[in-house]
């Protein structure tokens, strides 16, 4: 009662409240989605798993437990030894020579995963193998569809992935791919490394190169060359040769159809479109596996007068006895990055080199994982690198 009142002193005073109880917590919704992320390597030999080591001390991250392993009978099999339910996964798998095995690693533990309910699985696959298939050979088939097809089905749900052989490739898949670019790492090391690199001149070893090689020259300031009439055969003389109907002499012919008649082609003789005398020649591509054509373009280099010649790719698959082919070129030094293991090769020769791409796929991996834009990654890039 007010004070006024007559009556206040006979009013009884409420007894005091007593404390409250704090409110229960409210459980924890069933489908809430958990945070955390687990890296794992789907290879089975430690040469391969290098590269994955390497991301996870840079992500400071522990690598994912997992056992994969070649059965005696040939069978691939995996075996996850932690539970990933609702988390976000990141296979990192590196393609050595046997490119069958590290697919069906590839394939098997992305369905382990799948089956352990994880929430999305990212493959990491700095090469992408059978890149080279992406177009019709006559009556054969595109196998990099195939195998994207493959990867879908597995439980893939994003791919990261590093200088495909060729960009429409990330068309065939049904999820996104992120395709980044080895080339801000290989321009670092030409102005970081080669010594008088201002007198270098950029150097296409076929038409096919020439976009590649004007973003290089183009970032660098400096001179362009390109080395026309290789005399082994390109990709694009085999592009979709089919012939159908068959061409047979006696065959019946519609009265009113008459083909024109198709001029065999004819290799001019190499040639070097720009100057090269006296400079330093870098010849830039995005793989180098069979090193004939690039033995064979130090060799015509070196005869137009250029006095140190490198060679800078982002794969380096360095197959069959391509070490000892550079050795004994006229190659000064090939630069590759570390997307494929090739240890092996370096023990034979020297002159290879090798740069670290770990730290972009380590940032690639954090951004996917927190949803943040991948477009830092992509500053100052254009299609042609």
């Amino acid at each position: 009662c007010p004070r006024s009142c007559c009556c206040c002193r006979r009013c009884p005073r409420p007894p005091p409240s007593a404390p409250r109880e704090p409110a229960p917590a409210a459980p924890p919704a069933m489908n809430a989605a958990r945070t955390g992320y687990r890296v794992f390597s789907a290879n089975s030999t430690a040469a391969c798993t290098e590269l994955a080591k390497r991301i996870t001390e840079r992500l400071g991250a522990e690598l994912g437990k997992s056992v994969v392993y070649q059965e005696t009978n040939g069978e691939t099999r995996v075996e996850i030894k932690e539970s990933v339910r609702g988390q976000d996964i990141f296979i990192i798998q590196t393609i050595p020579r046997d490119v069958n095995t590290a697919v069906m690693e590839l394939l098997i533990m992305a369905y382990a995963l799948k089956t352990a309910c994880a929430r999305n699985i990212t493959g990491v696959i700095p090469y992408f193998p059978y890149s080279k298939q992406s177009k019709m050979r006559k009556r054969g088939s595109i196998v990099c569809k195939l195998l994207a097809s493959m990867l879908a089905k597995a439980g893939l749900t994003h791919i990261i992935t590093m200088d495909l052989h060729q960009k429409e490739i990330q068309g065939f898949f049904s999820f996104p791919v992120d395709n980044l670019r080895a080339s801000p790492f290989l321009l670092q090391y030409i102005q970081e490394e080669i010594p008088n690199y201002r007198n270098a001149v950029i150097v296409a070893k076929s038409p096919d190169a020439a976009k590649r090689a004007q973003s290089y020259a183009e970032r660098l300031r400096l001179g362009l060359a390109v080395i026309h009439g290789e005399a082994q055969c390109t990709e694009l003389d085999m592009d979709d040769g089919r012939h159908s109907p068959p061409m047979v002499k006696n065959a019946t012919v519609h009265p009113g159809l008459e083909l024109p008649l198709m001029m065999a082609k004819e290799k001019p003789p190499i040639t070097v479109v720009g100057d090269v005398g006296g400079r330093i020649a870098i010849i830039v591509d995005d793989i180098i596996d069979d090193v004939e054509s690039f033995v064979a373009a130090a060799e015509i280099l070196k005869e137009r007068g250029a006095y140190k010649i490198y060679v800078m790719a982002t794969h380096g698959i360095l197959s069959a006895d391509a070490p000892r082919l550079i050795e004994e070129s006229s190659v000064d030094e090939v630069v590759v990055t570390n997307t494929v293991p090739h240890e092996v090769q370096k023990l034979q020769c020297p002159k290879i080199k090798t740069v670290d791409i770990s730290l972009i796929l380590s940032e690639a991996i954090r951004r996917i994982h927190n949803g943040e834009s991948m477009a830092y990654l992509f500053r100052n890039i254009t299609v042609d690198d």
